[in-house]
């Protein structure tokens, strides 16, 4: 009877409160691009044009890396993410593409590696024949590497941030180690992690805003958000939009060879 009791008046938790960005920002958060230069091209026009019909706010545009490889037009990409810097505060999460590709400069082993993994299409994007590229040795195609890729795009990929903090959340490229603080993280469990992160079932600091991994929608728990929505295979580019403790997405979608744009709010 007494047990009863205080179960009865037992206080109730306080309820848990709602992720946020900090007051008066919004952040335009882009997952795996992959080389998919029309649909980043699709989402880039929806995003200032979201931007600019909404509210007055510090507006930032986040992509979470693996802007190359698998799909056809990685050099256009890279092209295109340096061009809208020119306008727009935009920044860059290192993904583990990027780190292979850079690699792939001076380690063969990369390179074979690299190749296995999309580089292929990211090599074929700056311009050299398919038929001139079969021929190539490994070390003959290194050399020519060095010769295809502007400096300029090494240089710029070279920049690419390791994790960024807004408020209660987390941007990374693959996940986190569950077992470090956020202020902890090795870049390589930045990049390249997955099942340890994915099957971690407890909150984290923050709550972690990631790619890598494809789902087919956005998934989304109480600690972590997954916005790599496979553009290169499935033709769906996805944006997360943050503001305040609302969340909604933007998502380039290409379906018989049209691309519209998608516009849904987010639980």
């Amino acid at each position: 009877m007494l047990r009863s009791l205080r179960q009865l008046f037992k206080e109730k938790p306080a309820p848990r409160r709602l992720a946020s960005v900090p007051a008066g920002e919004r952040y335009y958060v882009i997952g795996d691009v992959h080389g998919r230069l029309d649909l980043f091209d699709a989402l880039i026009e929806a995003i200032e044009a979201d931007d600019a019909s909404a509210p007055a706010a510090q507006s930032t545009v986040v992509l979470l890396g693996d802007l190359i490889d698998r799909g056809p037009n990685s050099s256009g990409v890279i092209d295109r993410a340096r061009a809208w810097t020119k306008t727009r505060t935009v920044r860059f999460i290192a993904g583990n593409h990027e780190e292979m590709f850079l690699e792939s400069f001076d380690d063969k082993e990369m390179l074979r590696h690299f190749i296995k993994h999309g580089g292929r299409e990211t090599i074929l994007s700056y311009g050299i024949k398919r038929k001139r590229y079969n021929e190539l040795t490994i070390k003959e195609l290194q050399g020519e590497l060095a010769q295809l890729v502007p400096a300029k795009h090494r240089k710029f990929l070279s920049s690419f941030e390791d994790m960024i903090v807004a408020g209660d959340y987390v941007f990374v490229h693959a996940g986190i180690n569950p077992k470090r603080p956020v202020e902890d993280q090795k870049p390589s469990d930045l990049r390249w992690i997955r099942e340890r992160f994915l099957k971690h079932t407890e909150p984290f600091s923050h709550v972690v805003i990631h790619g890598h991994t494809i789902f087919d929608t956005v998934e989304a728990t109480d600690h972590r958000i997954g916005i790599d929505t496979g553009a290169f295979r499935s033709g769906r580019l996805t944006a997360l939009v943050l503001e305040g403790t609302s969340r909604r997405t933007i998502q380039a979608v290409e379906t018989d060879s049209v691309i519209a744009i998608d516009k849904t709010d987010l639980a």
